[in-house]
């Protein structure tokens, strides 16, 4: 979920003279039903990039041995904007490094935000976004947060589309993968005093990926660890900025170190009620009961978590929304994550104050059935009803 923070920088200044201007497609009253409008061919672009290799159908990867790890790709996005103005126009470009002032905002103040999202091929060969708007979104709300001006909906959008396009041979078979996209937002523009840097940059990435922990699909041993927290209250835990993922890394090593997947985090005020995992949401099913910690300002609105208490309405379930204390894990039937990244993970067990909590791992599960929904909404596999999945031809 961190990974890629060394890709944070700005606008190289060879790309002012690219060849290439970006074709932002043009929607009236966007809609993730109405985004599924077709990304054009490059050749219909005026001034053309010529794509590496676009007759192979696939990059030369062994996709059985795929992770989670950077495997660079083709091509990345990047648009910019001065402080007081607004994000125009983008283009792609060859990755590569680019340069950044070591006086640029995002390194001397950690102003940057970003997101993922992911790229799916279906079994009939089709691409399909999940949900980008709703990472749009996301972004222009943390962005607002962190004082930056951000790239609107369709803008963003786009910028998917035509990373997925640019890059579709990186996009792993169906049932090996998916491309993960990171949409990057930073300041770039020089600032000694503590203020708003006077320059962002918009960059989108991608990289082949498949599982984000290790275990694959096997059940995460959670530790929970008292003395750090994820975020407190009035800071910005319920953004996705660059600054609420280093913190955590200390926690993450020593948990690992113990033998254990993750941490999650209590409350830092009271110390005992959930919070979320460093990397994904959090949700603990008693019977027909599913419960998922509150949006209260220190925990990520996850759209996988926003997808999964949808889907787990349609399916039936009583979904609440509340505070939970630790004490709650002691009954639980079921414990599961959800985030972009980790899709839909179970939890084994977790670990607090040196007491082992263990949760049901077979016979019928709740984490398996909600997980098969959204991976066959996300595939195509299922249909969907709700305008949720954008085609990318």
């Amino acid at each position: 979920m961190v990974q890629g923070s060394s890709y944070i920088c700005s606008l190289v200044q060879s790309l002012r003279s690219a060849s290439f201007p970006s074709k932002l497609a043009n929607y009236s009253g966007y809609t993730s039903r109405a985004a599924s409008n077709s990304l054009r061919h490059p050749s219909t672009y005026s001034n053309k990039i010529q794509f590496e290799n676009s007759e192979d159908e696939y990059a030369d990867v062994d996709w059985d041995k795929l992770g989670f790890g950077l495997t660079p790709t083709d091509y990345m996005y990047v648009m910019r904007c001065s402080k007081d103005d607004n994000f125009k126009e983008g283009r792609l470009s060859r990755y590569a490094n680019i340069e950044i002032s070591p006086s640029a905002g995002v390194l001397n103040y950690g102003q940057g935000i970003y997101e993922g999202t992911k790229a799916n091929r279906t079994e009939d060969g089709r691409i399909l976004l999940f949900r980008p708007d709703q990472n749009a979104t996301r972004m222009m709300h943390g962005a607002e947060r962190m004082c930056m001006p951000s790239p609107s909906i369709q803008q963003f959008v786009d910028a998917v589309k035509e990373t997925v396009f640019a890059n579709k041979r990186w996009i792993p078979p169906p049932g090996k993968g998916s491309l993960y996209v990171r949409p990057l937002l930073v300041g770039t523009g020089p600032i000694l005093g503590l203020a708003p840097a006077p320059e962002y940059t918009f960059l989108v990435y991608a990289s082949p990926v498949r599982n984000y922990f290790k275990e694959g699909t096997a059940p995460l041993n959670l530790y929970i660890d008292e003395e750090f927290v994820r975020a407190s209250p009035g800071g910005a835990g319920g953004v996705k900025t660059i600054t609420n993922y280093a913190p955590v890394l200390k926690a993450i090593a020593r948990a690992k170190d113990r033998g254990f997947s993750d941490v999650l985090y209590l409350d830092a005020v009271n110390r005992k009620y959930l919070e979320e995992v460093s990397s994904c949401n959090i949700f603990i099913v008693k019977g027909n009961r599913i419960s998922t910690p509150a949006i209260s300002g220190t925990i990520l609105q996850g759209i996988t978590r926003k997808s999964i208490l949808e889907i787990a309405r349609d399916h039936g379930y009583q979904v609440e929304e509340r505070a939970i204390p630790v004490d709650d894990l002691g009954d639980a039937d079921e414990v599961f994550c959800t985030g972009t990244a980790v899709g839909v993970a179970p939890v084994g067990s977790i670990t607090h104050r040196n007491r082992r909590i263990e949760f049901k791992t077979e016979s019928s599960l709740v984490w398996k059935e909600l997980y098969t929904t959204l991976v066959g909404l996300q595939t195509g596999r299922i249909e969907d009803k709700k305008g949720w999945t954008v085609e990318i031809h």
